[in-house]
């Protein structure tokens, strides 16, 4: 991972919310300079950091946020939305059945045409390969065995495994705001 002293292309903030933690993690909480300036206008938010770059409109001169705090709280408890992206994200982005981490499919562990559900206890991330070994037939039919029972998780653990994902770059501004457990590169 790079840390960047020049805004990253596009000039994006860091969000974080009302208690200084990101939104998200994976994907990183980002908003474009115009969407932020915008918030800053509309009194949403309050500029923690700011670039050099400076924007000007005929009346007003100002540097573009870095980082920015929402000014009310989001509650981050809420259960998570049933979607691919964060059904890979539980699963790390890889296959439950064998470990890859291409071309990913999902696959419900109890077959549709045997009455499985697409729910998040239902269903788990599984490569193409081994999504078609299973087919249609049941877990102990195919002989095989996800690594994790699937279910649904909070969002406190998807952000967890949002973590382990960082971007390839960062700016220095916002080191103080996100946590990974990894070597930065100067």
């Amino acid at each position: 991972m790079q840390v960047l002293s020049r805004p990253p292309s596009g000039a994006p903030a860091l969000v974080l919310n009302a208690d200084f933690r990101p939104l998200s993690y994976y994907p990183l909480s980002l908003w474009s300079w115009q969407e932020t300036i915008k918030a800053v206008f509309l009194d949403r938010v309050d500029v923690v950091s700011t670039y050099e770059t400076l924007v000007h409109s005929p009346s007003l001169e100002m540097r573009l946020p870095s980082v920015v705090s929402l000014k009310t709280y989001v509650a981050q408890d809420r259960p998570p939305a049933f979607t691919r992206f964060n059904l890979f994200l539980r699963d790390a982005f890889s296959c439950q059945y064998c470990g890859a981490g291409e071309d990913l499919t999902f696959d419900h562990v109890i077959p549709r045409s045997r009455g499985g559900r697409t729910t998040w206890e239902n269903i788990v991330t599984a490569c193409a390969r081994c999504n078609l070994a299973k087919g249609g037939r049941t877990l102990g039919q195919a002989a095989m065995r996800p690594r994790r029972h699937p279910r649904r998780p909070t969002m406190y653990e998807l952000q967890n495994h949002g973590r382990k994902f960082p971007p390839n770059h960062l700016h220095q501004s916002w080191l103080d705001y996100l946590y990974w457990d990894i070597e930065l590169e100067a």
